[in-house]
């Protein structure tokens, strides 16, 4: 009996243990594991359609394909469409969950989960992302194989995806499902939706997050977990299941807010860059804020008129859309103000920006140095894979004076070309006001944040 009892005993301090370890799970470990488990949408595709996309790429890249291992073959499907690794799981996709029927469902992470440098970050941008290109190719070997289309597949029939590699058309996605949305949340077929701009947005980092009252290129929207759910508004989706999933949300806010900015990995001239952090605080913090100890965030739009950078993210959102959201259950309506007419767009705060290039909200400038020298940005340049440019801080490129001849649509996607439209790298001349010394010492000052 005394046996019995004792386990009896042991076995109650077994369950309160691990009931206690369940219990210890923060909201934010609880958001990662929600973004890398659960599906919110339907399936993009599945493992036998990933497995034979190789076979619609170019003759050159098709031939390597098909000689190469089923390890070394996957190894070249994730690099040819930007899809990254699990730095927690090396057989697992980041932006993606994966189900135990093999179905393949993206997930925030397919933008916001990028590599520097060959390295993944989870919550740096991902400016290798090439959300139409693998779409159009997933429809190709759909048909091939007898399946059905899903809903991304007919969506690309009608609106880009993403023009260049590593950004996509993500505010236009936004305004569609919104728009088809009442104030509570209910799917409308009959509601008008705008006008639409399409554009290409470069991810921002999601450790800046945290720093933020406002979210978005033009900060119009205060922050809060609801905004993040517009991107699983599709009509399946109704407003009970939306509501349901607002505590999944308010862990995933969580666990973006818990991100730390990675720490610049090379050596750096701790003296050139105490010289630049005072030219950076005379004639750069009172926009974009000061470091280190008793930090400070002005949060400061600048107007376009001054900024002259692309204005077409600024135009895409007509007034009348923004206030539909400003009485929407997104906005808890109107408790989470919407700023209507932000006249302009946020100068963004700059904890590790040596890892989040190409730089401006269209992801229009590869290097921070070309952010310092305006006249000398490149009208059209392609990254290479993993390099990185320590010199210049940023991505590795290669520049050209026009695109050349002969590419197709797919090969055009991997050069910027900036004469295109929503992809001007002009404005933000502020630095013209910078000797050359004083330019090499910020942009030095700028690896240490």
């Amino acid at each position: 009996m005394r046996n019995r009892v004792q386990l009896i005993c042991v076995l109650m301090m077994f369950l309160s243990c691990v009931c206690s370890l369940s219990a210890e799970e923060t909201a934010a470990e609880r958001g990662y594991r929600i973004l890398t488990s659960k599906a919110y949408l339907p399936p993009d595709f599945d493992q036998a359609v990933l497995e034979d996309l190789w076979k619609v790429w170019p003759q050159e890249q098709r031939t390597k394909a098909e000689q190469a291992s089923p390890e070394e073959r996957r190894e070249m499907i994730y690099s040819y469409y930007g899809i990254m690794h699990r730095p927690d799981s090396e057989s697992s996709p980041l932006g993606y969950v994966v189900t135990p029927e093999q179905k393949w469902v993206m997930n925030c992470f397919n933008c916001h989960g990028g590599k520097v440098a060959g390295t993944v970050i989870p919550g740096a941008p991902n400016s290798h992302v090439a959300l139409h290109t693998l779409t159009e190719d997933v429809s190709k070997i759909k048909l091939q194989q007898l399946k059905k289309l899903s809903h991304l597949d007919l969506a690309a029939v009608g609106i880009p995806l993403g023009t260049t590699h590593g950004t996509t058309n993500s505010v236009i996605f936004g305004v569609v499902l919104d728009s088809l949305r009442d104030p509570d949340m209910n799917f409308d077929r009959t509601r008008k939706v705008p006008q639409l701009l399409h554009h290409d947005m470069d991810p921002p980092a999601w450790w800046n997050v945290k720093r933020k009252q406002k979210i978005y290129a033009d900060a119009f929207m205060t922050k809060n977990h609801r905004v993040l759910m517009q991107f699983i508004l599709i009509p399946r989706n109704n407003a009970q299941k939306i509501k349901q999933w607002e505590a999944d949300f308010e862990d995933i806010l969580a666990y973006i807010e818990s991100l730390e900015a990675p720490r610049y990995r090379w050596p750096i001239d701790e003296s050139l860059a105490h010289r630049g952090k005072l030219v950076f605080n005379d004639h750069c913090a009172r926009c974009h804020g000061t470091y280190g100890e008793n930090a400070a965030y002005p949060e400061k739009t600048v107007a376009i008129a001054e900024l002259k950078t692309d204005p077409v993210r600024l135009q895409s959102l007509p007034p009348a859309y923004r206030a539909a959201l400003n009485q929407s259950w997104l906005s808890r309506y109107g408790k989470d103000p919407v700023v209507e007419d932000p006249g302009g767009y946020v100068a963004p705060p700059l904890n590790g920006i040596w890892a989040s290039a190409p730089y401006f909200h269209n992801g229009s400038v590869p290097t921070l140095w070309h952010v310092l020298h305006p006249d000398a940005r490149p009208q059209i340049w392609k990254r290479t894979e993993n390099g990185y440019d320590k010199q210049k801080v940023g991505l590795e490129i290669t520049t050209f004076s026009e695109l050349p001849e002969n590419l197709s649509i797919k090969q055009k996607r991997s050069y910027f070309d900036t004469s295109q439209f929503g992809k001007a790298a002009s404005g933000h001349d502020y630095p013209n006001a910078l000797d050359p010394s004083e330019k090499r010492a910020v942009l030095e000052y700028l690896k240490t944040l």
